[in-house]
């Protein structure tokens, strides 16, 4: 087996014991005489599946009881309009904090609802470099509520600390950061994030909502949306992504077993420093972002030169560093290190690095 170290930014690697045990599981689960894709999402096996997820990732995130969990199709992106439908029903206003390109799409979709909403500030005229200063007395007091993106993937950065915003909930898109390390779930409103980044294949998106948040839906909202419906429903309105969700208990129980978030911080964390220490240690390489707002999950750096930027893509690629070209709206490169790679993968791209600097001068 010739496995690849793969930096995409989503879908992602799996941790390979995940991998190994789905494939075990593939043609006959348990004693059901199928495969997990066969069956169906009413029956006792699938049900004992999606309740164990839950419970899974309610131990792992320290879930508060009055919060629901909700597995959900559509992608985060979708969730861009289902947050204002379940929300603006509050006050009828929301704020929004602009730190990169999905947090920017998310703020549009609501503009293009019709509704009150404004953004309370952007980091947009420094190219996204840093996680914008938020205090309190920044959000409107009557919003019904803020919205982050935690993480940005395209950009690299993060958010270091969990911004004050009193009684207006908070609302965080953690697609790209979620079970990296642990978070305060009572802190937030809502947290949602598509799976496809630290904890399953695309096609599932976790929803985690404090009950009380659940009765303000705008009327006019697609059912499909509505996430007291789907609460209510316990995740299954309709046919959900049933092998899909069952890949994320299975990475659940792969997190659990190590440890948990504690854990898995320490990790994320070692590997980071690693990508880090060396482009903090030399000339040949530039990390635009701000050190106060970096990302674990999500590295960028850039040669300065386009054509270099190319040639390096390429031939990390050529030696199984795959994937490390940068977003195409930002160019560069960008090693997307969640949870499932390995140390060894960072180890191998910081040698190729000092091997392609080496070999390649800049005038």
């Amino acid at each position: 087996m010739n496995r690849v170290f793969n930096f995409s930014a989503g879908p992602s690697m799996l941790p390979l014991p995940v991998l190994e045990k789905a494939a075990a599981e593939l043609i006959v689960y348990g004693d059901s005489g199928m495969s997990v894709m066969e069956m169906s999402h009413r029956s006792p096996d699938y049900e004992a599946i999606i309740a164990d997820a839950e419970a899974m990732l309610r131990k792992l995130m320290n879930i508060p009881d009055n919060y629901k969990v909700l597995f959900l199709q559509g992608g985060a992106s979708t969730q861009f309009a289902a947050v204002p439908l379940n929300l603006i029903g509050r006050t009828g206003k929301a704020d929004y904090v602009v730190s990169g390109q999905f947090s920017g799409k998310a703020f549009k979709e609501a503009q293009k609802m019709g509704y009150d909403v404004v953004c309370a500030a952007t980091s947009k005229e420094d190219n996204f470099d840093h996680i914008p200063t938020l205090t309190r007395d920044m959000f409107r007091p009557d919003a019904s509520y803020v919205h982050i993106c935690y993480n940005n993937t395209i950009y690299g950065t993060k958010y270091q600390d969990i911004p004050d915003t009193g009684d207006i909930p908070l609302v965080a898109d953690m697609s790209s950061c979620i079970l990296s390390e642990p978070v305060d779930v009572s802190r937030f409103g809502v947290i949602y994030a598509g799976a496809q980044k630290n904890m399953a294949p695309a096609g599932l998106t976790i929803v985690i909502v404090r009950e009380d948040l659940l009765e303000y839906a705008d009327p006019k909202m697609p059912t499909m949306l509505e996430w007291k419906t789907m609460a209510e429903n316990g995740s299954m309105y309709n046919t959900p992504p049933c092998y899909t969700i069952y890949v994320a208990k299975l990475v659940y129980e792969w997190l659990l077993s190590i440890g948990g978030l504690p854990e898995m911080k320490k990790y994320n964390e070692k590997k980071a420093a690693v990508l880090y220490d060396y482009l903090d240690s030399q000339s040949y390489y530039l990390a635009p972002v701000k050190k106060e707002s970096r990302s674990m999950m999500n590295v960028t750096f850039v040669t300065g030169d386009a054509e270099l930027d190319k040639k390096f893509a390429k031939e990390a690629g050529a030696k199984g560093l795959k994937n490390l070209k940068g977003h195409r709206s930002v160019g560069g490169m960008r090693a997307s290190i969640y949870n499932a790679m390995p140390h060894e993968g960072v180890e191998a791209l910081v040698a190729f690095m000092k091997e392609f600097a080496a070999n390649n001068p800049k005038a």
